[in-house]
């Protein structure tokens, strides 16, 4: 008797991918349950039996798109040469590429995916691979902070959460506000955003923040005492001690 496994595997692939051809199409809200088994080629019944809703069949597609992203993470991690911020604009940038080159299943789908990303599914499965995602993220910075290439004023997991904060908001503004030039251009924008207080320059020490803008300039006998107008001084109170010395 044949294995049924490779056969149920075949099924579950099929209708993945016809879900995933009509959401690019039409969205998630106005697609059924029917029109994918159709597009699949199998029973309704059958959708069914493995996905048991419309959600759970998004959970799924989910968790394929975020499986992608930690190997994109774990590939980082692995690089042990480049530099962190090198990495983190590689990231931004194949994220941005990525989606651009499936702009339609994204722009239909990317809501859902977002829902489920913050843990509103019902199987938790997309909270999961989001922690577990996130762990790596953090796990990248704080190699680059032991570096010394990432500042240590900022703790790792809260410098974690606004990369992920600035890389979804971008996606999503992008997608459905405005697209007028390539995803890859804008996240590219985004990383040096993020990485502008928090990646530290040649020859600066970790932790290290630039001056605040506007502050005050170095009081001038500060100035003096370290050799830039004290010379000058010297100098000009020469011919004065020359006078004084003629006269007595």
């Amino acid at each position: 008797m044949a294995d049924p496994a490779p056969v149920a595997v075949s099924q579950r692939e099929r209708i993945l991918d016809a879900a995933r051809a009509i959401f690019a199409r039409r969205g998630f809200d106005d697609v059924t349950m029917a029109e994918i088994a159709d597009a699949a080629g199998v029973a309704r019944a059958t959708v069914f039996n493995h996905f048991g809703s419309k959600h759970a069949l998004v959970e799924a597609i989910t968790a394929g798109v975020l499986d992608a992203y930690r190997a994109m993470l774990d590939a980082a991690l692995a690089d042990e040469r480049t530099p962190t911020d090198e990495l983190a604009r590689m990231l931004f940038e194949l994220m941005g590429a990525g989606i651009q080159n499936e702009l339609g299943f994204y722009r239909g789908i990317f809501r859902e995916i977002a829902k489920l990303h913050v843990g509103l599914d019902q199987s938790g499965a997309g909270r999961r691979i989001r922690d577990a995602n996130a762990e790596r993220v953090e796990r990248l910075l704080a190699r680059g902070q032991a570096r010394g290439e990432i500042s240590t004023a900022f703790d790792a997991r809260d410098l974690a959460a606004a990369w992920d904060a600035l890389a979804n908001g971008t996606i999503t503004h992008w997608l459905y506000e405005s697209a007028s030039e390539p995803l890859r251009e804008r996240m590219r924008r985004a990383v040096g955003v993020f990485l502008g207080p928090v990646a530290v320059g040649s020859g600066a020490p970790a932790g290290a923040r630039s001056p605040a803008r506007g502050a005050s300039p170095e009081p001038p006998s500060r100035r003096t005492k370290q050799g830039g107008t004290h010379g000058t001084r010297s100098e000009a109170s020469r011919p004065r001690r020359r006078a004084r010395a003629r006269r007595r």
